[in-house]
C-alpha cells in the first residue's frame, strides 16, 4: 500500500503568474546565454510580438480591421523621443524617466487609437480597412516630412538600466523588454478573461446580441482600439530605444498590412501565437536578407499565408487549441441526459401572476416609410406570468420585440417597464433596467466558454456553484466547454440559461424551442414554467409551436398585420374563429 500523498492541483488563478515567472527565468537565461546578434534579433521579435498582441485585440478578439497598427507604434516612438531628448522629463527621474516617458507615450498613442476608432462605430469590413489604411498612409507621409526628434537633435535615445558588464546594452535591454512583454501579456490575459474581453468577443459575433445583454457597443469598440493602440505605442518606444535613431521607413503602411495578415494567420490575440507571429515577422525578412533576396518578397510570403488563413476561416492558434480540447474532452451534462433520466414528465404547474402589471405598451406603432408594421398596439404583461405572443409570419412580432428592446427607437406610443418609461433609451440601457431578450438567430459568441458566456450575460458576480446550477437546470454543458464545440440547438438553451442568470424582470424569448424533439420540448417547458417562482422572472414568449404555447402560457396575444387580433386566456384565444383563420387558415387550432 502506497503512503504517498496525492499532489494538490495548482489553483487556476496562480497559473498565469507561474507562467510569467517561468518566462522571466527563460528570458534571463537567454539574455546572457545567446550571442549578442541573436539577443538583438530576439529583442526585435519581442517588440513585434507586442504590436501583434495589440492588433490581436482589435482583429482577433473584437472582430474589426485595423491596418494602422504600426502608425500607433510610430506615434509612441515619436513622442518618446521628443520627451527624452527635448524636455526635462528625459532625465528628471534618472533611469526611471524612461518608464515614465514610455507610459506617457503609450497614452498618447491610445488617444490616437481612440480617435481612429470613432469611425469604427459606423464602418465595418472593407470600408474600415480603407479608412485605417488611409490613416497609416497619412501618418507615414507626416513622419517622412517632419522627421523624428533624434534627427533634429542629431542624438540617440538612450537605453535604460544598462548593466556595467554589458557595454553595448543589448543584453540589458533585452531583459528589460522581456519584463515589459511579460507584464503586458499578464494584463492582456486578465483583460481577455474579464468582462472587457467578453464584450470584445461578443461584439465581434453580434453587436445586437452584445447590446441586448446590457453592454455598450460603442464602449466595447472604442476600448478595443484604445487598448490596442496603447500596446502598439509601447512597442514603438521600445523600438526607438533599441535602435537609437528611428527611420520613418519602420512604419510603412505595407508593414502594417503585413502585420495584419500575420495576425489573421497565427491568431495573435492568443499570447503564445503572438510570439510565433513576432518570430515570423522578424525571421522571414532576416532569412531573405541572408540570401540577398529583396525584403519586399517577405510581404509575398505573408500574403500567401494570409490567403490560406482566410480561405480556411481559421487560424493556427485556434486549430491547435481545438485539437487539444478534442483529446481532453470529457462527457458533459446535456439536455439529453435529463431526457434519458426520465425528466420529461409534465410536473410543473402553470405560473400564477401577482396582479401587478410589469410591462405595458400604449398605442405602440412602428412605420417603415409608408408601410405600417405596428399600429396602436396595447399589450400588458402581468408580473409572475408567462404570456404567449403568436401570429402568422409578417404579423409584426419581431418588430414588436425590437421596439420593446430599443432597436427601433423611433416608434410612436409608450412602453413602460415596472413603471419606468423606456422612451429614448438604448438597447443596453433597457437591458440594465431588467428587460432581456433572446434571438431566433444564433447570437452566442463561440469564442467564449459556456461559463464565461453565462457570467458575461449575467453581468453580476456569480459563484462557480451558481453558474453550474443554472446550466444544470436547463441541461446545458458544463462551464469549461468552449461554445465553438457546442451545437447550435444547445447554444440556444445556453442563451436562455445565461439570460435567466441575469435575473431580469422580464425575459423575451424568441422561438427558443426551435429544433427540439418532443421530449426536449416537455423538459424545456417544465423549466420555463418554474422561472417565475424559482427566479422571479416573468416571460413573454414568441413561438410558432402551439404545443409549447399551450403548455407554458396562461394568456396569449395574437398579432395580425401589426394589430392585436385577440388577447385573453389561452384556451379562449386559440379557439377564436378569427384567430384560427388568420393564424392557420383552418377551422380549429390543434
Amino acid at each position: 500500500m502506497s503512503l504517498a500523498k496525492p499532489m494538490k492541483a495548482i489553483p487556476s488563478r496562480l497559473v498565469p503568474f507561474l507562467i510569467a515567472f517561468a518566462a522571466l527565468l527563460v528570458g534571463t537565461g537567454l539574455a546572457f546565454g545567446l550571442p549578442a546578434y541573436v539577443v538583438f534579433i530576439s529583442t526585435t521579435v519581442l517588440i513585434a510580438m507586442l504590436s501583434l498582441l495589440g492588433l490581436g485585440i482589435v482583429t482577433g478578439t473584437a472582430g474589426m480591421i485595423s491596418l494602422a497598427q504600426l502608425t500607433f507604434a510610430g506615434v509612441g516612438a515619436w513622442v518618446s523621443e521628443l520627451l527624452m531628448l527635448f524636455t526635462p522629463l528625459g532625465t528628471a527621474f534618472g533611469e526611471w524617466s524612461f518608464i515614465i516617458v514610455m507610459l506617457i507615450s503609450g497614452v498618447v498613442a491610445a488617444l490616437a487609437g481612440f480617435v481612429v476608432g470613432l469611425p469604427a462605430l459606423r464602418l465595418r469590413g472593407v470600408n474600415l480597412a480603407v479608412l485605417t489604411l488611409g490613416v497609416a498612409a497619412a501618418a507615414y507621409a507626416t513622419f517622412q516630412k517632419v522627421s523624428f526628434p533624434d534627427g533634429w537633435a542629431n542624438n540617440r535615445m538612450t537605453r535604460p538600466f544598462n548593466m556595467p558588464f554589458d557595454p553595448n546594452g543589448d543584453r540589458s535591454f533585452f531583459l528589460f523588454t522581456v519584463i515589459v512583454v511579460v507584464v503586458i501579456s499578464l494584463g492582456i490575459y486578465f483583460l481577455q478573461n474579464s468582462r472587457w474581453g467578453a464584450a470584445w468577443k461578443s461584439v465581434a459575433f453580434s453587436e445586437r446580441g452584445t447590446a441586448s445583454v446590457g453592454t455598450n457597443v460603442v464602449w466595447a469598440k472604442l476600448s478595443a482600439f484604445t487598448v490596442s493602440a496603447f500596446i502598439a505605442g509601447i512597442s514603438g518606444v521600445l523600438l526607438a530605444a533599441q535602435i537609437g535613431k528611428v527611420s520613418y521607413a519602420s512604419f510603412m503602411p505595407l508593414n502594417s498590412l503585413a502585420m495584419y495578415v500575420l495576425t489573421i494567420v497565427v491568431g495573435s490575440h492568443l499570447i503564445d501565437m503572438a510570439l510565433l507571429g513576432g518570430i515570423l515577422f522578424v525571421l522571414v525578412p532576416e532569412i531573405l536578407k541572408q540570401f540577398r533576396i529583396p525584403l519586399e518578397w517577405a510581404n509575398l510570403v505573408f500574403a500567401v499565408l494570409g490567403i490560406q488563413a482566410l480561405t480556411t476561416n481559421s487560424n493556427l492558434g485556434q486549430d491547435i487549441r481545438n485539437a487539444l480540447f478534442r483529446r481532453k474532452r470529457r462527457s458533459a451534462s446535456s439536455i439529453e441526459n435529463h431526457v434519458e433520466d426520465g425528466a420529461v414528465t409534465d410536473i410543473a404547474e402553470m405560473p400564477k401572476g401577482t396582479g401587478k402589471i410589469l410591462l405595458s405598451t400604449t398605442k405602440l406603432g412602428v412605420d417603415f416609410g409608408a408601410v405600417r408594421a405596428l399600429g396602436s398596439v396595447n399589450i400588458s404583461v402581468e408580473e409572475g406570468t408567462i404570456l404567449g405572443l403568436i401570429g402568422p409570419n409578417g404579423a409584426g412580432k419581431s418588430t414588436f420585440v425590437d421596439a420593446l428592446t430599443g432597436f427601433l427607437p423611433h416608434h410612436s406610443g409608450d412602453i413602460a417597464l415596472d413603471g419606468v418609461n423606456l422612451r429614448n433609451k438604448g438597447p443596453h440601457q433597457i437591458a440594465k433596467l431588467g428587460l432581456r431578450r433572446t434571438y431566433q438567430q444564433d447570437r452566442v459568441p463561440t469564442s467564449l466558454t459556456v461559463g464565461a458566456y453565462v457570467r458575461f450575460v449575467a453581468d453580476r458576480r456569480m459563484t462557480k456553484a451558481e453558474v453550474e446550477e443554472i446550466l444544470e437546470f436547463f441541461g446545458c454543458p458544463n462551464p469549461a466547454v468552449p461554445l465553438r464545440m457546442v451545437d447550435v440547438g444547445t447554444r440556444r438553451l445556453i442563451e436562455v440559461a445565461a439570460n435567466v442568470a441575469a435575473r431580469p424582470k422580464l425575459l423575451l424569448l424568441d422561438e427558443p424551442a426551435a429544433g427540439l424533439s418532443h421530449a426536449e420540448h416537455v423538459f424545456f417547458a417544465n423549466r420555463l414554467k418554474q422561472l417565475p417562482s424559482k427566479y422571479g422572472i416573468s416571460v413573454l414568449i414568441i413561438e410558432h409551436d402551439l404545443e409549447l404555447v399551450r403548455s407554458v402560457c396562461s394568456s396569449v396575444v395574437v398579432l395580425n398585420f401589426g394589430e392585436v387580433l385577440a388577447v385573453g386566456p389561452q384556451e379562449e384565444v386559440l379557439k377564436n374563429p378569427e384567430v384560427v383563420k388568420a393564424y392557420m387558415g383552418e377551422t380549429e387550432l390543434l
